[in-house]
């Protein structure tokens, strides 16, 4: 018990040391297309009514209040600009409160018509970050005692306590009825997050691309069972996964099961109702912190809403639930 909790501390200790300034990372969610405008703005507008979804992650629970992301979007088709409209806000807690990182973004994305069965979607986001820290709450090397502990004051001088910025990201997908294909760019302009006015601390470019295919089991038109096998592929700086997955959905019921490469398997159950949904997920550690961190749990919730009936322009993307 005392190595346990010996080894939760020096964790948490090391991620606040890392935070007066550091190269960031996105925060991240398993369930991908129940959030689907934070993985790729193109997909705003991609199921043509108005939509509703709300995210909840709390990653490694064991240490209390390390990384807690919520996330409320909401996208619709709007046929006067040929394109979808979305806004997504998101808030982002770390070291039990020591950094918060709230954004709010706007997004258009523009969808065309290639052919009979194939679409393009095009998008472009623009994001206002507010960064803060507590400097209260972190801890220095000139504070340690090497009998006592953390007893000395530091001599580290605070930097700001809120920073805000301007971001810009990317996206595009193809997609027919049966399949799709995206990419997207995230953080074009590299905004300088150091919370010190001379400080120098670029967010890295985030890169994702992510495909898959929906695969109806049975008589097409009549079956409801379908297979949905996915990839997806991330990069930012010196950070890089891969992550492959499989859905299974029989009438309401979704199932579904990712392998994060040399990370986690990420197991989902879900609820489809067609303009209603509702999911669970829990990330199974298979690296060396699985014993520590206790991987990580997500809820997701979706509400779809009736629009009125007009001419199709534009087609359902194939996207899954979850």
């Amino acid at each position: 018990m005392k190595m346990k909790k010996a080894t939760l501390f020096f964790v948490w200790v090391s991620l606040l040391l890392a935070a007066s300034d550091m190269v960031a990372q996105d925060p991240q969610f398993s369930q991908f297309y129940a959030n689907p405008l934070y993985l790729n703005p193109a997909l705003a507008g991609s199921k043509l009514c108005p939509r509703v979804c709300i995210n909840y992650r709390n990653q490694w629970p064991n240490i209390s209040g390390t990384y807690v992301t919520t996330s409320f979007s909401f996208d619709k088709m709007a046929d006067a600009l040929h394109g979808g409209i979305g806004l997504i806000a998101t808030s982002d807690a770390a070291g039990q409160g020591t950094i918060h990182t709230n954004t709010i973004s706007g997004i258009y994305s523009y969808h065309q018509t290639l052919s009979r069965k194939i679409s393009i979607a095009a998008a472009m986001e623009g994001t206002f970050y507010q960064k803060s820290v507590d400097w209260s709450k972190l801890t220095f090397g000139d504070m340690i005692n090497p009998i006592n502990g953390f007893v000395n004051q530091t001599q580290e001088t605070p930097g700001m306590s809120s920073h805000g910025y301007l971001d810009f990201s990317t996206g595009a997908v193809v997609y027919s009825d049966k399949f799709f294909v995206g990419f997207s760019v995230h953080h074009l302009t590299q905004p300088n997050e150091s919370m010190y006015s001379d400080g120098n601390s670029p967010l890295p470019i985030k890169y994702t691309a992510h495909a898959g295919m929906k695969i109806a089991l049975g008589d097409r038109g009549t079956s409801d069972v379908f297979i949905s096998p996915n990839i997806i592929w991330q990069k930012q700086q010196d950070f890089q996964e891969l992550n492959l997955g499989l859905y299974l959905q029989k009438g309401p019921l979704v199932m579904g099961l990712w392998y994060r490469n040399s990370d986690a398997f990420i197991i989902l159950l879900g609820i489809d109702k067609g303009n209603f949904r509702v999911g669970y997920s829990y990330d199974v550690t298979i690296s060396r912190l699985t014993n520590t961190t206790a991987g990580a749990h997500e809820l997701s919730f979706s509400m779809g809403f009736h629009c009125q009936k007009k001419k199709i322009k534009y087609r359902n993307d194939t996207c899954p639930s979850f």
